[in-house]
């Protein structure tokens, strides 16, 4: 992107794979029925969860920078743990607070030490925020539907009608009209079929899983650990030859802002151990 696919093809291809998925597995282990009461929650589900969180991040993405996008990408806890206690009434308590702290410093820090690329595009950076707190709004509203249905159905039609705004949405139908699907080679081919199954269908079905069992604040928390996870699988498919090799460029100051990010992560989830 957007070399071979421009943003909002990017994100057809990511929902409609995903909720092709989610139908599958859906037919052979039944789906729930959704109560008419429910569907105005479920409708705001799908904007702010897929269309509105998908649409403002690939192409915040593509205006900004990975940097940028690290940081603010940090503050979506933050955005929870306000929600959660102005919405679901959870409650804040010590532990809590300096977890969300720690873990956004954390963040921040490790994000800030970790490359080169700035951007001057103001607007990328403002669509990365609307993403982080759309996705952020969808997680306080996903959860009290938990008590009522299981997480696969949820999804399922979540994704269902997320995809039916994506398609509606202007610009979706001329991209893919203008996209030479021909030139686009197999290694791209096979990191579009990643993008769909893993960071898009595992990661949601697995997202709504947790919800099942534990507080919006401390689901939203554990976004802190995906710097560290770079960081690890840096070494992992750089020993396996499967990418370049950027292992050089991890430090002990970078190690020590991992350690502040497990910190906090831990005390956001020791501070609402027990709650559902």
């Amino acid at each position: 992107m957007p070399e071979y696919l421009s943003p909002n093809v990017f994100i057809l291809f990511r929902v409609f794979g995903a909720t092709l998925l989610f139908w599958i597995i859906a037919i052979f282990n039944g789906i729930q029925p959704i109560e008419r009461s429910d569907w105005g929650r479920l409708i705001a589900c799908a904007a702010f969860g897929v269309a509105i969180n998908q649409l403002f991040f690939f192409h915040g993405l593509n205006l900004s920078s990975s940097i940028n996008s690290g940081i603010i990408m940090a503050m979506n806890p933050i955005m929870v743990v306000i929600l959660s206690f102005l919405v679901l009434k959870e409650a804040l308590n010590s532990w809590k607070i300096a977890g969300i702290l720690s873990g956004s410093a954390g963040a921040v820090l490790l994000t800030l030490s970790s490359g080169v690329d700035a951007s001057e595009t103001f607007a990328g950076d403002v669509f990365l925020v609307v993403n982080s707190a759309s996705y952020a709004v969808y997680l306080v509203l996903a959860k009290p539907m938990m008590k009522k249905y299981n997480p696969l159905s949820l999804i399922t039609w979540i994704f269902t009608l997320g995809l039916v705004m994506v398609l509606v949405f202007p610009p979706t139908s001329s991209d893919l009209l203008a996209t030479n699907f021909q030139r686009i080679p197999n290694a791209v081919w096979i990191k579009i079929v990643y993008v769909i199954v893993g960071v898009t269908f595992l990661t949601y079905l697995l997202t709504m899983y947790g919800l099942k069992h534990l507080s919006a604040s401390v689901s939203s928390s554990y976004i802190y650990v995906q710097p560290v996870m770079v960081i690890l699988f840096a070494y992992l498919l750089s020993f396996l030859g499967w990418s370049a090799d950027y292992t050089a460029s991890i430090t002990l100051e970078k190690v020590a802002f991992m350690m502040l990010i497990f910190a906090g992560v831990y005390a956001v989830t020791k501070s609402s151990s027990g709650q559902t």
